[in-house]
């Protein structure tokens, strides 16, 4: 994935183990090239534009039925090829459909990578999906209730704007350090602490 180099990766994987020493915690970072498809946008577009486009041509014209149904399938079927594009595609989806979805993306991701099943649920998800431009920090019940809201939002905006500045694989190691400092000092390192879960940043959908 262009949107980050395989030095970043390596780096991250670093600051994970690194952090993860410090603690009993564990953290998982992801990133996605998208949340959704939304393929259903272009053709739902389409839909409504092929359903108006008779109407004036009926009221109009003296065109025959036929002419007016291969005027409305070549309707369809330009929209849809203009609307398609990846580019085009998201940037007609509403921005809290896009988060929403991303939202959800991120609680599958926690539970897929069985962040919920540490002990002492002191799993962090540090999740980030590139074309909803959506970021979000998941921490389980272990840590919420000694880790305010407002610290992970801190990490959150930190994180977005090393990423809006185009440095993605700073912000990752930025957010996991500081994950990491948060989770050592409610969640010191124990006896037995199983490393059972990646260490590694986790790519899903690559562009």
């Amino acid at each position: 994935m262009a949107f980050i180099s395989k030095k970043d990766r390596d780096r991250i994987s670093e600051a994970i183990v690194a952090a993860e020493r410090q603690t009993s915690g564990e953290i998982v970072a992801v990133l996605s090239a998208e949340s959704a498809s939304y393929f259903h946008v272009p053709f739902l577009w389409a839909s409504l534009i092929a359903l108006i486009v008779p109407w004036p041509l009926i009221y109009f014209t003296w065109w025959p039925v036929q002419w007016i149904y291969l005027v409305q399938l070549a309707v369809f079927f330009l929209i849809l090829a203009i609307t398609m594009p990846r580019p085009v595609r998201y940037r007609l989806v509403p921005a809290k459909i896009k988060r929403e979805r991303a939202h959800r993306r991120a609680v599958e991701q926690f539970l897929v990578q069985n962040l919920h099943t540490t002990a002492g649920r002191t799993g962090v998800l540090i999740y980030v999906s590139v074309a909803e431009r959506y970021a979000e920090i998941i921490a389980d019940s272990g840590i919420q209730s000694k880790v305010p809201k407002e610290t992970w939002q801190d990490l959150i905006d930190d994180l977005t704007a090393h990423i809006a500045a185009g440095e993605s694989g700073e912000g990752f190691v930025h957010a996991v350090e500081r994950s990491g400092k948060l989770l050592a000092k409610h969640f010191p390192p124990g006896s037995r602490d199983p490393d059972e879960l990646p260490n590694h940043l986790i790519i899903i959908d690559e562009l």
